[in-house]
């Protein structure tokens, strides 16, 4: 969900509006939320790949709200979380008390597994999003929820960004599964092929649980960075792991997450998600959907 935001049709590409807000977002009537929206924007697009990340200039209410979040979900992590999880959060070591600048974030994850962050002011495509995978590059936004809703965010924001895909990226396990996603969307040239890998990018990466010790644990990025999912996910439709089924499974970015794929353990997760990365092309894409997309 990144700004990659996850669109039911084509996955991934990041979304950030500015100030550009739907209809139903927390912040769309709140006039000053929305042109702080649009000023953070605005540095982002500024931004030229290689260069330093122009800073931007949290307000003391933002880093609250960030101090707020990240209290709220380390105490749910430490209960919902896996221990793959929670040894990128160990490792990583974010800052508690101020919304970290992206060059921040590059600075304390690049030395663990190689990944730097980038920031993006607008739409982006799925393919570019998962190719930025591929060379250690994952393209972030910058803003931060409306105050409203700590709990929940409809996009992806700096704390989903951080709290949810950094820790994931801190642990090397999962960073290999990151570039495994980039290097298959090199080898991928069609949109239906990107739309089934970005499915499955969904129900893994960012919604993706396991059974760890007998119990229910998560992994993905959109469940760990909203303590308001993380509360709802044990009472989900879960099933088996089943790359395919993932494929084929339409969801809804707005809502809790119902319906949720389950791996054995973290070690059955990257084996059976890395075998299916490393072959993963048009041709595969074929071969795995050939039954369901007959007439």
């Amino acid at each position: 969900m990144t700004l990659a935001l996850l669109d039911k049709q084509t996955g991934p590409g990041v979304l950030a509006y500015g100030g550009n807000l739907a209809g139903d977002h927390p912040g769309f009537r709140d006039a000053a939320y929305r042109a702080r929206r649009a000023s953070v924007a605005a540095i982002a697009s500024r931004y030229r790949p290689g260069c330093p990340v122009a800073p931007v200039p949290y307000a003391p209410e933002e880093h609250a709200l960030w101090a707020q979040c990240l209290r709220e979900l380390r105490a749910r992590h430490e209960r919902f979380a896996c221990e793959e999880f929670l040894s990128g959060v160990d490792a990583f070591g974010a800052p508690v008390d101020h919304v970290p600048q992206l060059d921040e974030v590059s600075s304390l994850l690049n030395p663990l597994t190689g990944f730097c962050y980038e920031p993006v002011p607008g739409l982006v495509s799925p393919r570019d999003f998962y190719r930025a995978l591929a060379g250690g590059r994952f393209m972030s936004t910058q803003y931060i929820r409306h105050h409203s809703v700590p709990y929940y965010t409809p996009e992806p924001d700096v704390i989903h960004e951080v709290v949810g895909h950094a820790h994931q990226l801190a642990s090397p396990l999962f960073a290999t599964v990151y570039r495994k996603f980039g290097d298959a969307a090199y080898r991928v040239t069609r949109d239906d092929a990107m739309q089934f890998l970005s499915r499955v990018f969904w129900f893994t990466v960012e919604f993706g649980v396991v059974w760890e010790h007998g119990d229910l644990k998560a992994y993905g990025a959109g469940v760990l960075s909203s303590f308001g999912e993380l509360e709802a996910f044990t009472h989900a439709d879960v099933r088996p792991f089943d790359i395919n089924d993932m494929g084929q499974q339409d969801y809804d970015i707005t809502r809790y997450q119902p319906v949720l794929f389950v791996a054995d353990s973290v070690d059955a997760l990257a084996g059976q998600l890395g075998a299916f990365l490393d072959g993963y092309d048009d041709e595969a894409f074929d071969r795995i959907t050939r039954d369901w997309r007959r007439p």
